[in-house]
């Protein structure tokens, strides 16, 4: 029996929990936001390599941080309400970087994580790069990047002292800056390379 929900109406967490089918959604400020099927190879690719190399940039720097990918539940309490019923926003980043472990328990992680990463697809470039965008500078997200698969560039935002993403950097392979500093990770340095080159 195929599960209707209504698009209209505000959910919690509570309820996401007990959808039981092969879809993927997101709740954002309580409303439903159906996830795009399968990504297309570059995708994908783009994706390994990105948390690949901050697997790496963790393990080097010996941090107590994870690195996780989809499809994991990042939770969004609002006011200290952590109880399920009590919380509307629940992603599922393309990558996340969660520096402290205690916001991490079985359903995935409950706060902001320190970095976010999403890789666009043309169903979703206007969720990333709005909604999401939104989203993530409200709840403290320190970093968050934004990859462009097709144009082979990463938008870094980093989140300032006023509570504000900055005004963004591009970084364009093959003709900007050849790395892209990790500021999470006291700016340590990424190679495009070992990103674009798919």
């Amino acid at each position: 029996m195929e599960l209707v929900l209504d698009l209209t109406k505000r959910y919690s967490y509570a309820d996401y929990l007990t959808w039981i089918d092969d879809k993927s959604r997101e709740l954002i400020n309580g409303f439903i936001h159906l996830m795009s099927p399968a990504p297309k190879w570059a995708h994908v690719r783009i994706n390994d390599n990105i948390y690949f190399q901050l697997e790496l940039v963790i393990k080097r720097n010996h941090a107590r941080c994870l690195v996780c990918h989809a499809p994991i539940d990042v939770r969004f309490p609002k006011n200290g309400e952590t109880e399920d019923d009590k919380i509307y926003t629940v992603v599922q980043p393309d990558i996340c970087v969660i520096c402290d472990v205690s916001k991490i328990d079985d359903l995935g992680c409950c706060g902001a994580p320190d970095m976010i990463v999403e890789v666009l697809s043309p169903s979703t470039a206007k969720k990333d790069m709005h909604d999401k965008f939104i989203l993530y500078q409200e709840h403290g997200v320190k970093e968050y990047w934004i990859a462009h698969p097709k144009d082979k560039a990463i938008t870094v935002f980093i989140l300032q002292e006023d509570g504000k993403y900055d005004a963004g950097t591009l970084y364009e392979f093959g003709k900007t800056e050849k790395k892209i500093p990790v500021h999470v990770f006291n700016n340590y340095m990424i190679d495009m390379n070992d990103i674009f080159n798919v």
